[in-house]
């Protein structure tokens, strides 16, 4: 194959990168050690996600908890089968980066005060792979968050919030404030979101 001119000229400019002591190997303010760093702890995580352990974990958590089938129709009775059958093409996208999850069916449920809450469902493989993904990024987040923090936590649950709200109401404390974020996940910036988690 003849080498081009492009060719060249790409090698020139990737060299006066490299060999640039002045820039210290400086690529949009990231050093390439950093860069590769951080590109290969990606891949590191990537891999424990989707470790044949930790996919069999989830799947039969979301097995365990049943629930409706998503757009796509497949039950959770359905899904092993599913999954043997995809699993190669659906690993290949994830490990690509080109894996796109199906969009959620829209549910409407009933709330006590007569007004009533959408809900996302996911396809039963969606939940796998959330599922996977959360076994491997809880234990990172997890000791993030407030200690006062109870809500969708592991082994956390409204009756340990109620117990810490009496110990804090017995030290002496007379105010409650109650906030919530209406529809946050509806409206919060998921691009920026990202940003700070990655």
């Amino acid at each position: 194959m003849k080498e081009t001119n492009h060719d060249k000229d790409c090698r020139k400019s990737t060299r006066l990168i490299k060999d640039s002591s002045a820039s210290e190997n400086k690529l949009a303010g990231h050093s390439h050690e950093k860069i590769n760093s951080k590109e290969n702890t990606k891949n590191e995580l990537i891999g424990k996600i989707l470790h044949r352990n930790n996919l069999n974990e989830a799947f039969k958590k979301v097995k365990s908890k049943k629930g409706t089938a998503g757009i796509d129709g497949i039950t959770t009775e359905e899904l092993l089968e599913y999954l043997k059958e995809n699993k190669e093409k659906i690993l290949g996208q994830i490990r690509a980066r080109k894996y796109k999850p199906k969009p959620v069916k829209r549910v409407q449920i009933p709330k006590s005060n007569g007004k009533k809450r959408n809900l996302g469902i996911p396809t039963t493989t969606d939940r796998v792979i959330q599922q996977a993904i959360a076994q491997k990024l809880s234990p990172i987040y997890e000791k993030k968050f407030s200690e006062n923090s109870y809500g969708f936590r592991p082994n956390r649950s409204a009756h340990d919030a109620l117990k810490r709200i009496k110990e804090i109401a017995e030290e002496g404390n007379t105010w409650v404030v109650d906030l919530d974020l209406e529809k946050y996940f509806e409206t919060v910036n998921q691009s920026k979101l990202i940003q700070i988690l990655s």
